[in-house]
């Protein structure tokens, strides 16, 4: 897949980025100087600046703070890849069941999904993580994933609604073909671009607010290393200005996935959104029978 115009440089240099980040993320116990966990002398290299041995120094518990940014990656990645995952998931088979559901269900299905759209995400995620106290990584995934699928949701019921008139649609429905298969065969390859970017765009999000849960002590719980949690263990001495450090690195970790992603959804924006999704628009010539409904 290409991706031409002026795009195409953010385009290689995110998705470069991105395999980098991943790469490192992978190979992390490897490239790791120390555990992530070690305190390696908690008098002698407590808080020390970086150094040939210690290229992004120690924090206040004489822990390496390059393996700790390192196994962070593996954990703050994974997160927000396996959060967006269930996401676009339950989303996509949201949007279908609008979108196929016979009428007076897909208005049920619209009214609640314009309830969950009307809640702040946000507040939502503070609201579970606050009342039933530090959860699993598992339980911060699901919990992710299953709050982050409504604008998903939306755009496939809106883009299969579109789908629905094109010509190959009508073509396949006069010819038998059931709306499981057509969905799956003729539809979902035409929804890709649209979860490509929405994806992107959603693992930009994800890592930030893992970021900002695990900040404020209500995401992944130490000793666990993830860039949220490292940076509030360098902000909670509240010797930032001195012991820079401790922020700076994690703080750049957490950004760099976040511009990747958001460079990579731009460039799939430009190159598809006034091509594939204009010529996926209804055609008003073109009316469904009662019968040819889904």
């Amino acid at each position: 897949m290409s991706v031409g115009g002026s795009s195409a440089p953010s385009w290689r240099g995110g998705v470069v980025l991105m395999a980098v980040l991943l790469a490192v993320a992978i190979a992390a116990p490897w490239l790791a100087p120390y555990p992530p966990n070690e305190m390696l002398d908690l008098i002698a290299l407590k808080s020390r600046a970086p150094s040939a041995s210690h290229p992004f120094g120690t924090d206040a518990f004489s822990r390496d703070v390059l393996s700790r940014v390192l196994f962070g990656a593996r954990v703050s990645l994974g997160f927000a890849l396996s959060a967006v995952s269930i996401a676009l998931t339950v989303g996509t088979l949201y949007g279908a069941a609008i979108a196929f559901a016979p009428s007076a269900i897909a208005t049920v299905l619209r009214r609640v999904l314009d309830i969950a759209l009307s809640v702040p995400r946000l507040l939502v995620l503070l609201a579970v993580a606050g009342v039933s106290g530090p959860l699993t990584v598992t339980m911060l995934v699901l919990l992710m994933g299953l709050t982050g699928w409504y604008a998903v949701a939306r755009l496939v019921a809106d883009e299969l609604s579109s789908l629905a008139t094109r010509d190959f649609s009508l073509a396949a429905r006069a010819t038998g073909v059931q709306t499981v298969r057509l969905f799956t065969h003729h539809l979902l390859p035409h929804l890709a671009p649209m979860l490509m970017i929405s994806g992107a765009f959603s693992v930009a999000s994800t890592i930030g607010l893992e970021a900002g849960l695990s900040f404020l002590g209500l995401g992944i719980q130490p000793p666990t290393a993830s860039w949220g949690n490292i940076l509030r263990d360098g902000a909670g001495g509240g010797a930032v200005p001195s012991e820079w450090w401790l922020t700076v690195f994690p703080g750049l970790a957490t950004v760099l996935p976040v511009l990747a992603c958001n460079a990579v959804g731009d460039a799939l924006r430009d190159r598809f959104a006034p091509v594939q999704f204009a010529e996926s628009a209804p055609r008003p010539s073109v009316a469904l029978s009662p019968q040819q409904r889904p």
